[in-house]
């Protein structure tokens, strides 16, 4: 483990960088804000079309895959969603801590830390489950939070969540991936160039920004914060563990891949919805800072005991 320590080390002592920076001003909201649109819109779309342009979907789509990590997921999400109401909780809320616990940074820190650390044969199983968590648990707290607040299910949620998806750069840069896979082109060697050089940007510039972000959360709520975040560092990987290697039998790669990226801390987005419905942000914004500090020593433990 201490080996697998030190290589995750660098992508985090970057994070505490970009923290650094922010907690000094020197990084203000403003520069946080741009670096962050930088990276999601350009340089970590870049990266996800090249590796997408070099796979096809044969390669990446495996349902065994699909079926352990969304139903182990499921299964910290049914729990954390229960101790919200337990705790008298509205629905907004719980679903914004279900989400809490079991969406991780894949996007920022997964896709750029993992491929890095398990080789470009996480490629594909990182790419699964940042999918998993943006078409199914990314609807699910919008159809959630809207249908218990309009008082029914309408077909204007299913449009806004069809929408919301259209939009995001990651999932775009997917299938505009594959898509040209499986087109049979060949990528020109300049256009291959351009995407190598601007995808470099994204493991950087994602991981400061992560950082500077952290910069400016709240550690208020601690006792929710300190439960939503075991539950995502250690419960949710335990859980899709069971499912991959107990269940569904998975490829122990690829469901050492999934059991990493299930150990990652909570996604930064998970703060943005959350300020956007009003629900809980400072305790989102607390789970957010917590599981990131813990996950420096979790992550390193789960790819130790599984990769």
């Amino acid at each position: 483990m201490w080996d697998i320590f030190l290589r995750t080390l660098p992508f985090f002592a970057i994070i505490g960088l970009g923290y650094g920076a922010g907690r000094l001003k020197f990084f203000g909201e403003e520069a946080t804000a741009n670096l962050t649109k930088f990276v999601f819109y350009f340089a970590l779309s870049a990266m996800l079309f090249r590796f997408s342009a070099n796979l096809s979907l044969a390669e990446i789509w495996d349902w065994p895959f699909v079926y352990a990590y969304v139903s182990g997921s499921m299964v910290i999400y049914l729990l954390a969603t229960g101790v919200a109401v337990i705790r008298k909780r509205p629905v907004a809320e719980a679903a914004v801590e279900a989400q809490c616990a079991v969406v991780g940074n894949v996007g920022f820190l997964g896709i750029p830390m993992l491929i890095a650390l398990m080789g470009e044969a996480a490629i594909g199983p990182v790419m699964l489950v940042l999918a998993a968590d943006l078409i199914v648990f990314g609807s699910l707290i919008v159809i959630l939070i809207t249908g218990s607040r309009d008082g029914r299910m309408r077909l204007s949620i299913l449009r806004t969540v069809g929408l919301g998806l259209l939009k995001n750069p990651m999932i775009v840069a997917i299938v505009l991936g594959l898509s040209f896979s499986g087109s049979g082109l060949a990528m020109p060697e300049v256009a291959n160039d351009f995407l190598s050089i601007l995808g470099a940007a994204a493991t950087p510039g994602a991981l400061f920004a992560i950082g500077a972000s952290l910069a400016g959360k709240s550690a208020e709520r601690l006792a929710v914060a300190g439960w939503l975040s075991v539950a995502k560092l250690l419960l949710h990987p335990a859980a899709v563990a069971v499912a991959a290697l107990m269940i569904f039998a998975v490829d122990p790669f690829s469901a050492s891949v999934m059991i990493a990226a299930a150990a990652l801390p909570v996604a930064g987005n998970v703060y943005i919805l959350a300020q956007h419905y009003g629900a809980a942000p400072q305790r989102v914004s607390a789970s957010i800072l917590l599981s990131t500090a813990g996950s420096v020593i979790t992550v390193s433990a789960w790819i130790a005991a599984f990769g």
